[in-house]
C-alpha cells in the first residue's frame, strides 16, 4: 500500500472489484421498502389527489399504520406531498421524474419474474 492509502498497480493483475454506487443504493432502499413502490405507483397512476383511504383501497394488503409510516417517509424524501386544492396526497415533481424508472422496472418484472 502506498503512503497516501492507494494501491500500486501490478502489471497483469485483475482490476479491483466494482464498488456499490451509494446513490443507487439509497434510491433502491427508498423505493424498494415494503409498499413504497406500490404507493408511488398508485399515486403516479392517479389523475387526482388520493386520500389515505383511496391509497389503502388500491394497496389492500397494507395496514393503516404502515401506510401512514410510508407516506411520512415518502413525504420526508420529497416524493409525496399533501394536495393543495383537495384533501389527499399527490406525487411531487421528483416522484414524477421517477415514473420512467418504475415503468421500466415493471416491464423487467413482467418479463423476468413472471
Amino acid at each position: 500500500m502506498l503512503p497516501d492509502g492507494g494501491r500500486r498497480e501490478v502489471a497483469g493483475a485483475p482490476p479491483p472489484p466494482a464498488t456499490c454506487c451509494p446513490d443507487l443504493h439509497r434510491a433502491v432502499e427508498l423505493v424498494g421498502r415494503r409498499w413504497s413502490g406500490a404507493i408511488l405507483w398508485v399515486l403516479l397512476d392517479a389523475d387526482r389527489p388520493l386520500r389515505f383511504t383511496d391509497i389503502r383501497a388500491a394497496v389492500p394488503e397494507i395496514s393503516d399504520r404502515l401506510l401512514a409510516e410510508r407516506l411520512r417517509e415518502l413525504e420526508a424524501h420529497d416524493l409525496v406531498a399533501p394536495a393543495d386544492a383537495a384533501p389527499g396526497y399527490v406525487p411531487t415533481p421528483s416522484a414524477r421524474a421517477l415514473r420512467p424508472a418504475l415503468v421500466e422496472l415493471r416491464t423487467w418484472a413482467r418479463r423476468w419474474l413472471a
